[in-house]
C-alpha cells in the first residue's frame, strides 16, 4: 500500500499512535497529501526527508491527526472541575495558584473552557495557572490566536460566548483576559522528562487520547499522567477510557458523567451518611433519568413501577455504586429488572458493575442490551468501545466511538 508499514511504524514510535485505531488508509492519505505539496518525488524520497526534517515530521503528524473538539465538551466535567477546585483553593489560601494541565489541547477549546468555567465561578485570575500542551505547533498557533468558527460552539447553552467572545466577520475572538490565563507549548507525552521541571498539577485533563494507543503505550502514558498529577490530584479522561483507568488501578470519584479519577490510596470511599435502615443513603448526584420504556405490541405489566419510582431507584443504585457497594447495587438492579422495568440506564449500570468486578463478557452483554433499548446511549457506547479496544477489536471500538461522537454532535 502507499502508506507503507514504515510510516505507520514511525507514527507509533513518534507519538504512540496505534494505526489500527484510525486505519492505515488515513496514514496513506496523509503521506499522499505531503507528496502532493512537492516536498519529495516519491515515497522513498519522502521517507528520507522524514528522517532528516523535524519540521516534516510535525507536518505528517498534523496531516494524520485532525482534532475534533469544541467548547465545554462533556459539560459535566467542567461542573465537576468547579466543584473540586473550590475546596482546593480554600486550602491553598493564596499560597500558590491552582495548577491545571490540558493535554493534548488541540486548538485550545478545552483549556479555554477550563479558564471560562472557573472565572464564571468567581475564581480570580491570579489564583489560576493553566498549562496546555500539544504535539503540533500548527494547532498551538491556532489556539494562541483565540479565533473560532461556529463549529467550536455546540449545544444549546452558549451564554458563555456572549460573555467571553467578541463577534467578528471571520468568527468569534476570545477576550484577551481569558487568553492570557492559558500558557501554550509544544510537548509530546512520550518524550522522556516531559514537564519534569514543573511542579505537579492539581487537576489534569487528558481525554480521548489513550484509546488510540496499544496496551503497552497506554500503561506507559498513564505512568506519565500519574507523575504529572499530585497524589491528591484529579485526572479527567474521556468516557471510553473510564473502564481502562479502572483496570489500571485508578479510582473513580463517582461524579456522574465527569469521568474523574484519582490515585486510589489518596481517595478512600466515603462512609455513607446515617439513615434509617430501610432507606438507602441519598446520593449526592443523580443518575441520568431513564427513557420511557419502548413501545411493544403487548401492554406493560401492571406491576411495573412508574417512571418516577424507577428513576429514584436508579439514583439509589448510582449512589451505592459510587460508594463501592457494588454487590448491593447489583441486587437492587436485579430487583428493578424483575419488577418489569428494563431500561437502557438500568442495563448500563449492570454493565458498569460487572465491568468493575472484572467480568468483561458479562459487562459487554449488558452494554449491548442498553444500546438495544437506546442506540445512542453515549456512556454505554463509550464503555463498550473501551472493552472492545482492550480485547484488541480496535475497528469495533472506533466504530462505537464515532457513533458516540455523532450522537454528541446531534447528528443522530
Amino acid at each position: 500500500m502507499n502508506g507503507e508499514q514504515r510510516f505507520c511504524d514511525f507514527l507509533k514510535a513518534r507519538i504512540g499512535l496505534d494505526v489500527g485505531s484510525v486505519g492505515a488508509p488515513v496514514v496513506a492519505r496523509a503521506v499522499a497529501q505531503r507528496l502532493a505539496c512537492g516536498v519529495a518525488a516519491d515515497h522513498d524520497g519522502y521517507w528520507q526527508l522524514l528522517q532528516q526534517s523535524k519540521q516534516e515530521q510535525v507536518a505528517l503528524i498534523d496531516a494524520v491527526i485532525v482534532p475534533e473538539t469544541w467548547f465545554f465538551r462533556y459539560p459535566e466535567s467542567f461542573a465537576a472541575l468547579v466543584r473540586l477546585a473550590r475546596p482546593r483553593l480554600e486550602r491553598l489560601a493564596g499560597a500558590r495558584p491552582l495548577r491545571i494541565l490540558s493535554l493534548p489541547c488541540a486548538t485550545g477549546e478545552e483549556p479555554y473552557s477550563i479558564a471560562m468555567a472557573l472565572l464564571d465561578a468567581g475564581v480570580a485570575a491570579p489564583l489560576l495557572h493553566i498549562d496546555a500542551l500539544d504535539v503540533s505547533p500548527r494547532v498551538i498557533e491556532r489556539a494562541q490566536r483565540g479565533l473560532y468558527g461556529k463549529n467550536s460552539f455546540r449545544g444549546e447553552d452558549l451564554a458563555y460566548r456572549a460573555r467571553h467572545f467578541a463577534a467578528r466577520d471571520d468568527g468569534y475572538l476570545l477576550h484577551e483576559a481569558v487568553r492570557e490565563l492559558v500558557r501554550f507549548q509544544c510537548g509530546n507525552l512520550l518524550e522522556p522528562g516531559l514537564l519534569a521541571e514543573e511542579p505537579a498539577y492539581d487537576l489534569l485533563f487528558c481525554r480521548n487520547l489513550l484509546i488510540y494507543f496499544d496496551q503497552a503505550t497506554q500503561e506507559r502514558v498513564l505512568e506519565v499522567l500519574k507523575r504529572l498529577t499530585r497524589l491528591d490530584g484529579v485526572l479527567f479522561i474521556g468516557p471510553a477510557e473510564a473502564s481502562l483507568f479502572s483496570r489500571l488501578g485508578m479510582q473513580s470519584l463517582g461524579i456522574a458523567q465527569a469521568f474523574a479519577f484519582q490515585h486510589p490510596q489518596e481517595q478512600p470511599a466515603p462512609a455513607p451518611r446515617p439513615a434509617p435502615p430501610s432507606v438507602p443513603p441519598t446520593p449526592r448526584r443523580e443518575a441520568r433519568r431513564p427513557p420511557a420504556p419502548p413501545r411493544r405490541s403487548s401492554p406493560a405489566p401492571c406491576a411495573a413501577p412508574p417512571a418516577s419510582a424507577a428513576g429514584d431507584e436508579l439514583s439509589a443504585i448510582a449512589g451505592l455504586a459510587d460508594q463501592g457497594r457494588l454487590e448491593e447495587a447489583r441486587q437492587r438492579c436485579e430487583r428493578l429488572l424483575r419488577s418489569g422495568s428494563p431500561s437502557a440506564e438500568l442495563f448500563y449500570w449492570l454493565g458498569l458493575i460487572s465491568d468493575s468486578a472484572g467480568k468483561a463478557s458479562e459487562a459487554q452483554d449488558f452494554y449491548r442490551k442498553a444500546l438495544y433499548l437506546e442506540p445512542q446511549h453515549r456512556e454505554a457506547l463509550g464503555q463498550l468501545a473501551a472493552l472492545l479496544a482492550a480485547r484488541g477489536d480496535l475497528a469495533g471500538a472506533k466504530r462505537l466511538q464515532q457513533r458516540a461522537n455523532r450522537g454528541a454532535n446531534g447528528d443522530g
